[in-house]
């Protein structure tokens, strides 16, 4: 990094130079962290003026709300044809990183994604999401495009707010409306089923009727199946299908959106795939992409846990669905670190995929700490340690608590280690929120800025590896 011109104490990144509107802008580096630098002020911009007449700006959202207006190409898209890979980031931190991992990569990258539990958890909002994403971008020049995820969305209001910060992506989670009903007495199940207003149209359209498939074969709804899938599925897309309408009418030149499914406690049978979109497609709403329960363990941080082949088998079905249905893509949520999956998900789905990350990149961060600044990592592992039977509420985890080492007897070289054994590795990328809101979350980031080049490097090393097994950089 060169130091800026008559600003003794301030770096620039040199990828970030551009001109605009007669001035230069960048990001820049000073004593008290990074900031955007105007060469001269510009409408829209805030901060405080420097001796030469330019401006420094806080990498706010209100900054980078300013800053997509001069520099249309870091504003969010839709998702073009192909495979799509989502880089969460719950330090706003690890963009430079994701973009470089990104670089050369088939598959178009999602860089602001965040969840609205994960929000909760950092005391981070959608506009700091998108902001650091923005900034990210510019810090390492990258002008390829890149779209954002509001995820895991469970409230028609929280995806309004991220339509109006300019969101293009939008995942709905219906898990609130989902009915277990594989657990309902037969009496009950069909008790429900003849409540529903619609119960003899959907009869019409699908009892004992046999739908032919390419690719798969015949689905076939006895009455019982048809009952399991209205019970359990009905008010989830009733939800889908009102969340959908705002957006449009928020976002009539359009947008991106995935249903979630996927945190159920059973796998989503071909069925059940196939009554969900056909009632979807009913009420005119257009899937990018369908996040299906599959069998098997896809616990956080983790390699897959189950059998590989019956996971092909699911997969197969979900894809020949998908295309028979639309083309939607098929997405992989928990899809952080599941390196024997991805050969076969990318080589079943033939393009037709998405995959989502999160905590992975928290945990490179931690990883760098162990490396750099030990007895910071040893204090973040003790807090996570202690909070972890409380934050894990939320998460499908098979975590032993009694097989995480206490890291007071390790030396500071074995630290790294921890984040390669499952337990260990679950408990710090859990905890994360509980980290974050604690002064340890300052110290963190701190580090982070400090050792910059560090995580960069690691993240593009540690994402780049999912991209290649999936096939698509390399």
């Amino acid at each position: 990094m060169e130091t800026l011109a008559g600003m003794e104490g301030y770096a620039v990144y040199e990828r970030s130079r551009r001109r605009v509107d007669g001035a230069e802008i960048a990001l820049v580096r000073g004593p008290s962290g990074k900031s955007l630098w105007l060469s001269r002020a510009l409408p829209g911009f805030h901060g405080d003026p420097l001796p030469n007449g330019g401006i420094l700006c806080p990498l706010a959202p209100e900054t980078a709300a300013a800053l997509l207006k001069l520099l249309p190409e870091l504003r969010p898209r839709r998702l073009p044809e192909g495979p799509s890979f989502g880089f969460g980031d719950r330090l706003g931190l690890a963009t430079p990183g994701h973009v470089r991992a990104a670089r050369g990569s088939r598959a178009f990258p999602v860089l602001a994604q965040q969840s609205v539990r994960e929000n909760a958890r950092t005391g981070r909002t959608f506009a700091e999401v998108l902001a650091d994403a923005v900034f990210g971008a510019l810090q390492e020049g990258y002008t390829g495009g890149f779209a954002a995820d509001a995820d895991h969305l469970k409230s028609i209001e929280d995806a309004l707010e991220a339509a109006e910060l300019g969101y293009t992506f939008f995942t709905c989670d219906p898990s609130d409306h989902v009915v277990p009903a594989e657990e309902l007495p037969e009496k009950e199940l069909r008790r429900r089923f003849d409540a529903i207003p619609k119960r003899a149209e959907l009869e019409r359209e699908y009892r004992d009727r046999t739908f032919e498939i390419k690719g798969l074969g015949r689905l076939h709804f006895s009455e019982l199946d048809l009952a399991r899938a209205a019970v359990k599925y009905l008010g989830a897309v009733e939800f889908a299908a009102e969340m959908y309408r705002a957006l449009r009418e928020r976002l009539p030149d359009g947008f991106d959106f995935e249903l979630s499914v996927d945190e159920t406690e059973t796998p989503t049978s071909p069925l059940e795939h196939f009554f969900v979109v056909q009632e979807l497609k009913k009420r005119d709403v257009e899937l990018a992409s369908l996040a299906p329960r599959f069998s098997g363990s896809l616990e956080k941080a983790v390699d897959y846990r189950g059998d590989l082949e019956v996971f092909r088998r699911d997969l197969r079905a979900h894809v020949a669905i998908a295309k028979a249905l639309g083309g939607y893509r098929i997405s992989l949520h928990s899809g952080s670190d599941k390196f024997s999956l991805y050969p076969l998900f990318a080589k079943e789905a033939e393009g037709l995929f998405h995959v989502k990350t999160a905590g992975t990149s928290y945990l490179v961060a931690l990883e760098v700490v162990s490396r750099r600044a030990p007895e910071l990592f040893r204090e973040i592992y003790a807090l996570s340690v202690e909070r972890f039977p409380e934050d894990r509420a939320t998460y499908h985890l098979t975590t032993d608590l009694s097989r995480v080492p206490d890291p007071s007897s390790l030396p500071d070289e074995e630290l790294p280690k921890l984040l390669e054994e499952p337990d260990p590795r679950q408990v710090l990328h859990v905890a994360y929120g509980s980290v974050l809101r604690s002064p340890l979350g300052a110290e963190l980031k701190k580090a982070l800025l400090e050792f910059e080049e560090d995580y960069a490097v690691a993240l593009e090393a540690h994402l780049g590896r999912h991209l290649e097994h999936l096939g698509v950089r390399g």
